[in-house]
């Protein structure tokens, strides 16, 4: 890549050479020390690059091998300087881009979070903003490990972060933490103790079905149950020859329940309706914005009080990484009249029946068991509303940090029974 850079400034010449005695061209060019490249045969001729010392050398050699060189095209910087040196603002004005090109690459224009999902890319950009780290800063103050530490800080569900700088871009990659409760920690020997937890009901309902994997089963096939009741206990008791309690062990209760319950079911609806009536005109805008400032080509403004805006934007980039604080982008407006209008009482139905039907499909997604349905339409004369109960059979449980159950103290007699 340099040495290419280092022609283009320089400037070379695309020659083609025809004759007799080409070969002894080329090795009389090899023997002066001449570099050629880029070499290629033309309809019996060959064409090459040549620097523009190494042009000026070729005299005596065209001379002695009879050979015929013609200048195809000039290339580089010097010659394009050359065609334009009368265009003077132009020229000025490319210098003057570089110049700034060169000057933004020195700052973040984008910050790229991936691997997020519980918090949404506002929230983290917001909680930087705070911290100072935002676009248009300096690379120089960009201190990747502060960011990562202040991160991981904030936000206890984040378990793994890490932030570096590509080009213009400040990437910041993140992990969070899958499970929602720790359930283990650390002693002061440095060992990891579990801590127990319980599964409880989260609705009222009589449990049909109940498979325990881990921890002791607290409710059995028929029991009914409120919302968080115990169902599966996370510590297992542990007795002596006796069969008192001794101890407890502690597990991470785990178990498939699922129970009947009833779900109340409800979706409201206006009778009344806007339709929009699109008219034939549109009005198209181009913009360019640099900074805080916004170049504006034709305009949307028109004397309609309701209209559609639609566009998008898009940030200026060289390659993957290079962003520069330039966006250009299209909006369009499409005005627009309202019409108020009213669903019949079919049309009413018919909604209300596809969103119940959408609902049930989800239920059904879920492993929810529809067993029985006492859902109805109601029509006045404003609104409508479809209501009523579900009886289903659903999975049952939600975990919970269990709370510690005390040893039982045995008191000691002495020999003589007092």
């Amino acid at each position: 890549m340099l040495p290419k850079i280092i022609r283009y400034m320089k400037g070379f010449i695309r020659i083609r050479v025809t004759g007799y005695s080409t070969e002894r061209f080329l090795n009389a060019c090899c023997h002066k020390g001449i570099s050629l490249w880029e070499l290629q045969p033309v309809q019996g001729a060959y064409e090459m690059n040549i620097s523009i010392q190494g042009f000026r050398q070729l005299k005596p050699i065209i001379r002695k091998t009879g050979t015929k060189v013609v200048i195809v095209k000039r290339l580089g910087l010097p010659f394009f300087l050359h065609k334009y040196h009368r265009r003077r603002f132009f020229i000025a004005g490319a210098f003057i881009c570089v110049c700034l090109t060169i000057l933004m690459s020195h700052y973040i224009w984008n910050i790229n979070i991936t691997g997020n999902q519980t918090y949404t890319d506002d929230t983290l950009l917001k909680f930087l903003a705070e911290k100072n780290v935002a676009n248009g800063m300096p690379k120089s103050e960009v201190d990747c490990d502060r960011i990562v530490k202040d991160i991981r800080k904030e936000y206890d569900d984040i378990i793994w972060v890490s932030a570096s700088i590509q080009g213009s871009r400040l990437i910041i990659q993140i992990k969070e933490n899958e499970d929602s409760m720790d359930t283990s920690t650390i002693t002061s020997d440095n060992t990891t103790e579990i801590l127990p937890t319980d599964i409880i009901a989260d609705h009222d309902c009589v449990i049909t079905e109940i498979i325990s994997r881990n921890g002791v089963p607290a409710v059995e096939k028929g029991t009914e149950v409120k919302q968080g009741d115990i169902l599966v206990s996370g510590q297992v008791p542990v007795t002596d020859d006796s069969g008192e309690i001794i101890s407890y062990q502690y597990y991470e209760a785990d178990a498939d329940i699922r129970g009947r319950t009833t779900i109340v079911y409800q979706e409201k609806m206006q009778m009344t309706y806007e339709e929009k009536e699109y008219l034939s005109v549109e009005k198209e805008e181009y913009y360019l914005s640099i900074g805080n400032y916004r170049l504006r080509f034709a305009s949307i403004h028109n004397q309609y009080d309701s209209w559609e805006m639609h566009g998008w934007e898009k940030q200026l980039k060289f390659g993957e990484n290079f962003y520069l604080p330039i966006f250009y982008g299209i909006r369009d407006a499409k005005p627009y009249k309202s019409i108020n209008k009213k669903y019949s009482a079919k049309e009413v139905q018919q909604i209300l029946s596809d969103k119940f039907e959408e609902y049930c499909k989800d239920l059904e997604k879920k492993g929810v068991e529809i067993i029985e349905n006492d859902v109805k339409i109601y029509t006045e004369s404003e609104k409508a509303e479809a209501r009523g109960t579900l009886t289903v059979i659903m999975s049952i449980g939600t975990s919970a940090p269990s709370q510690l159950l005390e040893i039982p103290v045995q008191e000691e007699q002495d020999e003589s029974g007092e």
